[in-house]
């Protein structure tokens, strides 16, 4: 009978850009060609291991685990080797070989030494790596002893289990080799084996899988000289293969040998959590009885008179809690968050109040892992461990972002270096990456590829495919008709979704009861600080292992910060009073001014507190849970009735007490658990088998749990009909009911920001400012709002500011002091170094002074510009158009002054000072115009004004700014002529066919960002570019009380004030040459039909006087004529 041939060495995408087959496709292409069994063998990691087991089995496929390992001698060998796991020591040795190719390679590629490999060959079945082997490298290198000596040492570690593997690819290297391998088999008495190396699923993949190749190696298709393959790289089948090696039948039929060597898979484990240890020789349970009561008994103590039911009803909950989290075998688990939890409070790290549903544990607020008590709250336990219901526990931590980091070192210190590592995670070729990529193998123009490229919607929350975007977008189905374009984009479609590289999670770690190797294979990150699991998150849960979450939450950072600043002044505050009823806080909410308040700030919830008018923490939980699709629906039913505009309904008097903190609106899962507890007799736990029942929707068991539910109800007195009518409202809720302790963990989290906000705002806008100082997007709406709010946002002041964000206090009250650091380009460090200096001497008394004492190491002249544009440079030089020429001269001189003061020279007097001071160039004064121009293209905005400013002013009434829509207020639909400066376009596809545009506009009152809908964003993507001025009409709508913004028919301003002004206006500052000015005016065009305007000039003096000029002269107001005059020295503005 002839024998079944098996693929041993197949490659998935794990194997970073050198294969285009996902695991779950290649075992699919296993069973479609009725191969028993299937070989993973990735190039030096078992990222996929599990995940290929799991696959395999699936589809009737038995896995064979192994992987292709990179070997280099100090002799110079160097090669692959494949393995393959026979059995469960065979798993250890492949897990341990691939952690130390990525652990202990000092430098370069993952790899191990041959010693290494003869260390850890139990278990194992090796092939000698076919084309990629050791010993075909040393063949073709034509040192046949060396591979001799090679061989040998493989014989010595495998035995009987050692196979000479041969390939036949059509590539010189292999055969040229293959006679030698063949000679070398014999001679040893070793049996040969016939491999594919697998890349790509079929014949025709192999031009996409080249590319990617080249994507690999950063080169390109065209090139000669770049890492290639041939295209036999494919699935072959098993009668293609017994052709391919008719010559050598044994080579085939030991491949099925081989397979029935191997009996091993990898498997899911449960989970497995360290021993925690405890004190006086108890047990975990005891452990964690003792530390719950014992911090129960300090909460109650705290929270004195303001207890939200009997001390009893507190005990009882905390021993039934106790009681099921030992039964569920998790005390240790408390224990060890608990731990970690009190280490970072007691060195005043900042902790969140608690995240997801851990939040309704009564042991968990005990043990200070959260600050909410769960009864005040109404959370329930069932909610997040259900003794009917067992999976493991997960509580998602919040620390201050910057310091999160210790944390994670005191666990590494505590249960051991080798039991601590950080989460895998892989990037992914996304649609807009892979067209770049593909694009730039291919060689088509840069400008080419960008163009089809921002043709894909950018939408990072939930990226578009490149196959959705095709379909969205006119113009890139368009573009498919060239030949080119095709080809990039079916290359690109065939590689997206690729894994493009391996880093490590944000947040997750995990820790194990023994050496981590142990249990999965580490992985380096070169950026990280610990090993990684080579599984990533759904796979290492798989593997048994338990996963702890260290968020790093930037508000923790804010508020932490924004505290410094206050008791820096001496001022003492105190955020732990957990009463949550400060009225100025909620004066603050019910204003709406409410911009970087944490999960308050868009403007739709803006306008939403405005409209609710929240007046305790119970508000802002619901309005948490409410402000999403689908429950929106039910916000202005929960604000009417709040305000009595409405009578609550309560579906019955039984739910009233359920549902009376809600005014009658079904808002949380919690409030579905309690009703069908209620109503119809469910336990918690059961309720909450029925909330996931109801969120999945299934049909069957829903019609079970309807007729539990109406069974219930009926034996307490409900009627069957209103028993039915409110299962069907309570499923309705129940898809979209929100987890209310996570709402009222970040609720606190809102209060606590809106309270700093409400009393102390300068400090809450510095150090929110702070935390997102390189984001210029950010600073500019912080900016926006301060001035909304009339907080004074002083300019950066090389004399005056920090490298960070700073409080400064003046005659004129606080003010937030704007960070050089924040100015483009130039850096906190670097500025830090300028701060200590003036911090060390003194102030700056003018430029020279300045460059005598710059580090030029520490500064270059871009930087130096940079900060001469924003105004840095101002107390120093208020010319900025002087500081700007001055730039180079004062690194020159710095940079002389600082070659002296090396070689010791001084001035033939001795002084410190050098011989001869530079002069500065001198440089035509700006105009207001180019002032805030330089702002914005050294800070991102406009700092001491906007370029619309006088626009606005001088329109009057005929274009509304965003400070006016907003105090309108929610009215129906109305259209708004009004004017912005673009500051970013995004595009999008729309839900219903086309794409939609987001246009980021700023005008003197605020920043907002309307939408322009499919059919005009062609108009819109001709005329709109970034940093002009446009006039446009906008129609406002509020859908469920939020308010929608659409714009079109956007215009440059100067177009539109050609249009509607009656003369031409040149506002010239005091001393504008007029000789140049004339000399503009008698180079303009002839003025078109219906242009001619008569021109008048208003000079502006230096005392605030203006005078203004009526000339004879007919001017044309086209805008290329306007721009013209702008252009001319001295004129500020032309309208």
């Amino acid at each position: 009978m002839t024998q079944p041939f098996v693929h041993l060495r197949a490659r998935s995408a794990y194997s970073l850009l050198q294969s285009a087959v996902q695991v779950k496709a290649l075992t699919k292409l296993a069973a479609k060609h009725d191969m028993p069994a299937l070989g993973l063998t990735d190039a030096n990691n078992l990222f996929g291991a599990l995940e290929f087991s799991e696959a395999a089995v699936e589809v009737g496929v038995q896995p064979i685990v192994g992987l292709l390992l990179d070997v280099k001698e100090p002799t110079g060998a160097t090669g692959a080797v494949t393995l393959l796991a026979q059995n469960g020591a065979g798993y250890a040795n492949l897990m341990r070989l691939s952690s130390a190719a990525y652990l202990e390679a000092e430098h370069g590629e993952p790899h191990v030494t041959l010693d290494r490999l003869a260390t850890h060959g139990e278990g194992l079945i090796a092939l000698t790596g076919g084309g990629d082997g050791v010993l075909t490298t040393l063949l073709a290198e034509g040192r046949e002893e060396a591979a001799l000596d090679v061989l040998d040492v493989l014989r010595r570690v495998f035995g009987d289990r050692l196979y000479v593997e041969l390939q036949r690819h059509g590539e010189f290297a292999e055969a040229d080799a293959e006679a030698a391998l063949i000679d070398l088999a014999y001679a040893r008495g070793l049996p040969l084996v016939a491999t594919n190396d697998i890349r790509f699923a079929k014949r025709s993949d192999h031009r996409p899988h080249d590319a990617l190749m080249c994507i690999a190696a950063s080169s390109y298709l065209g090139e000669e000289d770049r890492p290639r393959v041939s295209e036999q790289h494919y699935f072959k089948s098993g009668d293609e293969m017994r052709a391919l090696f008719s010559d050598l039948p044994e080579a085939i039929d030991n491949t099925a040998e081989i397979a029935r060597r191997c009996a091993f898979r990898v498997e899911k484990r449960k989970p497995i959590l360290p021993r925690f240890s405890t004190e006086g020789g108890r047990d975990e349970a005891a452990e964690l009885k003792a530390q719950a009561e014992d911090g129960l008994r300090r909460r109650l103590e705290a929270l004195g008179a303001r207890l939200a039911a009997p001390v009893e009803e507190y005990w009882r909950r905390l021993e039934f809690e106790l009681g099921v989290i030992t039964q569920m075998k998790f005390p240790g688990y408390f224990l060890i968050v608990s731990d970690f939890i009190k280490w970072a409070k007691a060195r005043e790290i900042p902790v969140g109040p608690g995240r997801g549903s851990g939040a309704g544990s009564l042991v968990a607020w005990a043990l200070t892992i959260t600050d909410l008590d769960p009864l005040r709250f109404g959370l329930l336990f069932e909610r997040f461990l259900n003794p009917e219901r067992v999976s493991m526990p997960d509580f998602d931590i919040d620390f201050c972002q910057e310091r999160r980091g210790e944390v994670i070192e005191y666990v590494k210190t505590k249960y051991g270096d080798d039991r601590v590592a950080h989460i895998i995670t892989f990037g992914t070729l996304q649609a807009r990456a892979v067209l770049r990529d593909v694009g730039r193998v291919m060689q088509l123009p840069f400008g080419q590829v960008d163009k089809l490229a921002k043709l894909v919607p950018a939408n990072p929350a939930n990226p578009v495919t490149l196959a959705e975007a095709l379909e969205v977008e006119p113009k890139l189905k368009a573009e498919r008709q060239e030949p080119e374009v095709r080809e990039l984009l079916d290359t690109a479609l065939q590689l997206e979704g690729l894994y493009r590289n391996a880093s490590t999670h944000a947040a997750g770690v995990v820790i194990g009861d023994r050496p981590l190797i142990e249990l999965v294979a580490l992985y380096r990150d070169p950026r990280a600080h610990l090993p990684a699991t080579q599984f990533n998150m759904k796979w290492v849960e798989a593997a048994g292992l338990v996963k702890f979450d260290f968020l790093g939450l930037k508000t923790l950072t804010v508020i932490d910060r924004a505290v410094k600043f206050i008791r820096a002044r001496g001022e003492t505050i105190d955020l732990s009073d957990s009463a949550y009823d400060d009225a100025k806080t909620y004066e603050l909410m019910q204003s709406g001014l409410t911009f970087g308040v944490f999960q308050l700030e868009g403007q739709g919830m803006r306008d939403t507190l405005r409209k609710v008018k929240p007046t305790c923490l119970e508000d802002v939980i619901a309005l948490i849970s409410l402000y999403r699709p689908g429950p929106m629906k039910n916000i202005d039913r929960f604000a009417n009735v709040k305000h009595g505009r409405e009578q609550p309904d309560y579906l019955h008097d039984m739910l009233k007490p359920i549902l009376e903190e809600t005014y009658g609106v079904i808002v949380y899962q919690e409030q579905v658990m309690q009703i069908a507890q209620v109503l119809s007799g469910y336990s918690l736990g059961e309720a909450d088998l029925l909330r996931r029942a109801m969120g999945k929707k299934q049909p069957a068991e829903m019609a079970k749990q309807k007729s539990r539910f109406i069974e219930g109800a009926k034996e307490r007195g409900v009627s069957e009909n209103l028993a039915a009518h409110i299962f069907d409202l309570v499923e309705e809720f129940a898809g979209y009911g929100f987890n209310k302790s996570h709402a009222a963990a970040y609720a606190v989290v809102a209060y606590h920001t809106a309270y700093l906000k409400a009393h102390y705002p300068v400090d809450f806008t510095a150090a929110s400012m702070s935390l997102d100082i390189s984001n210029s997007d950010k600073l500019a709406s912080f900016h926006q709002d301060a001035r909304r709010i009339g907080i004074s946002v002083l300019p950066p002041d090389l004399n005056a500011s920090d490298a960070d964000f700073s409080v400064e206090k003046s005659e004129q009250g606080l003010g937030v002091r704007y960070a050089l650091g924040a100015v483009r380009n130039v850096g906190v460090s670097a500025m830090e170094a300028v701060v200590d200096e003036r911090k060390a001497r003194g102030r700056f008394k003018a430029l020279h002074d300045f460059a005598e004492r710059l580090d030029p190491k520490a500064i270059n002249r871009r930087q130096l510009e940079n900060l001469a544009k924003a105004g840095a440079l101002d107390s120093m030089e208020p010319d900025r158009a002087r500081a700007l020429a001055a730039c180079e001269t004062i690194i020159a001189y710095a940079q002389r002054v600082a070659e002296e003061r090396v070689s010791a020279q001084t001035s033939l007097f001795g002084a410190e000072e050098p011989s001869a001071r530079p002069a500065f160039p001198k440089a035509p004064a700006w105009s207001a115009q180019d002032r805030l121009d330089a702002e914005r293209e050294s800070v991102g905005f406009y700092l001491s004004g906007h370029p619309l400013s006088d626009f606005f002013a001088e329109s009057g009434d005929r274009y509304l700014c965003i400070r006016d829509v907003i105090e309108e207020g929610e009215t129906e639909q109305r259209s708004y002529l009004m004017a912005g400066v673009v500051r970013r376009v995004q595009y999008r596809p729309a839900k219903s066919g086309g794409t939609l545009a987001f246009v980021s506009l700023s005008d003197p009152s605020g920043d907002y960002e309307p939408m322009v809908m499919p059919e005009h964003v062609a108009q819109a993507r001709d005329t709109l570019e970034v940093g002009k001025a446009y006039v446009y009409r906008v129609r406002v709508r509020y859908p469920d009380g939020d308010m929608k913004m659409a714009a079109d028919s956007f215009e440059p301003v100067e177009a539109a004030e050609a249009r509607t002004t009656a003369d031409l206006r040149v506002i010239l500052r005091e001393g504008a040459p007029i000789d140049i000015l004339a000399q503009t005016i008698a180079a303009l065009p002839k003025a078109g039909p219906g242009e001619a305007r008569p021109l008048r000039l208003v000079l502006r003096l230096a005392d605030g006087r203006e005078i203004e000029l009526a000339t004879k002269f007919m001017a044309p107001a086209n805008p290329a004529a306007r721009a013209a005059l702008k252009a001319a020295r001295g004129v500020e503005r032309v309208i």
